[in-house]
Parts: C-alpha cells; structure tokens; sequence
C-alpha cells in the first residue's frame, strides 16, 4: 500500500473552557490514530497552539496528550513537520528536543512524487495585512523576546491569551471565500506560481477550507480550514491531492 503525506492546520489548543479543548484535543488524536497507518509524513501547518510561549526552564500548560501522541509518531518512523504561526509564532527549540519533530518559520518548497509543493502557515504573506506585518517584526525580534520572557508566566500567557482573543476575533468576519482578487493568499499564489512550476501550495491561517485553481489552470491554492468549526484536512496519496473532513 502507498503511503500518503497529510497536512493540517489551525487546532488552536488552548482556546475555550477546559472541557471544550479536552473534546477537541481528542478528536485530534482519534484522527491521528486514523491516519498513522497510512502515513509516511505528517505536516501541521501552524497554529496548533492558541498561544505559545517557549521560556527556558517552562512551556505552557496543557496538550500533554497530544504531543504525546506526536512523539509517538515519530518514534513509529513517522518524519513529523511543524509550522510556527501567528498564535504560536514564540517556537523554539522544544518540540524538535522533546517531539523529534522538525519546526519550520517560513514557507517550505518539498518535491513529492515528481510534485512541487509550497508549504506554509500563510499569515503576512500576500499583498495586505500591514498592519500585522508590522506586529509579527515586532515579535521576531530578538530583544523584544528576551523582554517577554522576563515576565513571569502567569502574567504573560494571561497576555497572550488576551492577545490571541483579539486577533481571532479579528478574522471571524471573513469565513468565507471573499473572491480570489480579495484573498491575499489567493495572490501570493499567483506570484508564487509565476517563480516556479507549483503544483499545489497549502496553507492554513485562513480558518476556512479553500481547493482553489489558480489562473494557469494546473496549480491549485489549498487551505487546510481548522479544527474549531471545520475538522478538515488535506491528503496526497502520491497521485491525487484531496481535501477531506474528519467525520466520526
């Protein structure tokens, strides 16, 4: 049987009450456990987390289950790729020590079965979003780190979370496909596409499931959705490439 390669994107552990990211940290792991017999690698593009934040001697509470269940994976052989974005966009070092897993902060190009894919998170790329272009600098800098992890945590992911509320809520309005001239990613497609010859570019970041054919009629811009409202995923068993929803 041919190993297949999935994508996903946007968990966004941590958000809503206790028992409402139990249940979905669960329904995570029951579609791990699916999908593991048939997967030869595994990439979760961004997001995973509502808010993250790597201090030296202490990362967030919670998740256990899931990263563990990640680490077993990739102890099974199982090469798993982890995109930083915007709401846990503070990854460092700790899930390649701990996981085995490879972490990934800009867009990745991987060839598979003579296919050209270009992966990535999707936040601040395309035309517009200036104003969170300017945060993410903000966010990267090395000084403005240190300072963060000055704070002790409890004030600080009590921060990030209120942070993270906000720039949620700041998408909500936009589930929906707004037409390919107003999707920026849309557009960060188009140009990418005139660079190389992509076959399929996949992202997340977008909260909504998208399987768009881009203007030369062969590439196909895909969003993964997320698992707050949607539970979708993307698959590419060598030959076809397919979004799917995860229904139990």
């Amino acid at each position: 049987m041919n190993k297949k390669i999935f994508f996903a994107s946007d968990f966004h552990l941590g958000l809503g009450t206790p028992e409402e990211n139990r249940v979905r940290e669960q329904r995570i792991i029951r579609w791990l456990d699916t999908i593991e017999p048939e997967a030869e690698r595994l990439y979760l593009l961004g997001d995973l987390f509502d808010y993250w934040f790597e201090y030296k001697q202490v990362v967030p509470r919670g998740h256990v289950r899931f990263l563990g269940r990640l680490a077993q994976m990739v102890d099974r052989g199982i090469p798993v790729h982890i995109f930083s974005g915007n709401h846990d966009v503070w990854m460092f070092d700790y899930l390649e020590k701990e996981l085995g897993a490879t972490v990934h902060h800009q867009p990745l190009t991987i060839e598979h079965s003579h296919k050209l894919f270009l992966l990535g998170h999707g936040d601040g790329l395309g035309p517009g979003d200036h104003g969170y272009k300017f945060i993410k600098k903000i966010f990267r800098a090395p000084i403005n780190q240190w300072l963060f992890a000055r704070l002790h945590p409890n004030l600080a992911l009590s921060l990030m979370r209120r942070f993270s509320k906000t720039s949620r809520e700041s998408q909500e309005e936009d589930l929906q496909f707004l037409g390919a001239d107003k999707e920026w990613l849309v557009q960060y497609a188009e140009r990418k596409i005139t660079e190389r010859p992509y076959d399929f570019l996949l992202f997340g970041h977008r909260h909504l499931p998208i399987d768009h054919l881009l203007s030369n009629k062969t590439s196909r811009y895909i969003n993964c959705g997320d698992w707050i409202n949607h539970n979708t995923y993307v698959v590419f068993d060598g030959t076809e490439l397919e979004l799917k929803k995860y229904e139990e």
